[in-house]
């Protein structure tokens, strides 16, 4: 695919022009309080208390995030992950299970009104939200691409992965990009990683991801203020921050539900 392609087409990026977006850039959080503010940011926006916004995420540890349906015990080593000091945290959309270290993962959310996405496809929708992210990567040289459903990926091998959530008025789509991999960990960790590749190896894992530290010489930082400064040339971007209720809220539910064992094992 050219990198000269551009991802979004003219009327799409019109669509994106109308929104009057917000930016909460990265702050390290605690992974339960970054699955709580989704969720909480979400619902201001479908209540209309809140613009649209993308959040840049900061994480203060490494975690596993579960997909909302998945299994702990299908998909994680606990043993292992309290040995490494990993987390376990579910958030409220779909899709599969991801490992996060602070300093190799790139994470962001956009919290929108569902009439940003009127008339499309689920499918559609998800190409629509990380189009942008596309598009700034290929600046940066790296020859990427959406593959359906919910996947960035590139000739160097996966990037990263999408999730959507809908909340009354809202929609809320999160991605995770791979900077960086500890494959080592993420293996002992990850349970579904390790049978995927008992008979192929570690080697195969590397072949079909693409960490963006191996596809660019640019630093994490780096990449995120250029994501960043393209959705603010395109788009238009007012730089914000959590309001003190946002932030208490979110707290409040990480205390009643986020950091509770029958959240995190809601399914064994």
């Amino acid at each position: 695919m050219s990198s000269e392609q551009k991802a979004l087409s003219g009327a799409e990026e019109a669509r994106w022009r109308e929104a009057p977006w917000q930016l909460i850039p990265e702050e390290p959080r605690p992974p339960h309080l970054n699955m709580a503010l989704d969720e909480v940011l979400t619902e201001r926006v479908a209540r209309g208390e809140r613009p649209p916004t993308l959040r840049v995420w900061g994480w203060s540890g490494p975690c596993v995030v579960l997909g909302r349906f998945q299994s702990v015990k299908n998909e994680v080593n606990e043993a292992a992950a309290a040995e490494h000091g990993v987390e376990i945290v579910r958030r409220i959309s779909g899709g599969g299970a991801m490992f996060i270290e602070p300093r190799g993962a790139i994470t962001w959310s956009l919290y929108a009104p569902k009439s940003l996405v009127e008339g499309m496809s689920f499918s559609e929708s998800y190409r629509f939200f990380d189009a942008w992210v596309v598009d700034a990567l290929r600046d940066l040289g790296v020859d990427a691409w959406y593959e359906p459903l919910n996947d960035i990926t590139s000739s160097g091998g996966k990037i990263g992965g999408a999730a959507q959530a809908r909340r009354g008025a809202a929609v809320l789509h999160h991605t995770t990009m791979a900077y960086d991999m500890n494959m080592p960990l993420m293996l002992d960790v990850l349970r579904i990683g390790r049978e995927k590749l008992s008979d192929k190896g570690v080697a195969s894992a590397d072949k079909r991801v693409g960490p963006i530290r191996q596809q660019t010489e640019m630093l994490r930082q780096d990449v995120i203020a250029h994501m960043v400064s393209s959705f603010r040339d395109r788009f238009g971007l007012v730089d914000d921050r959590l309001l003190p209720e946002e932030l208490a809220e979110a707290e409040r539910r990480v205390a009643e539900r986020f950091s509770r064992r029958d959240w995190t094992h809601y399914l064994p």
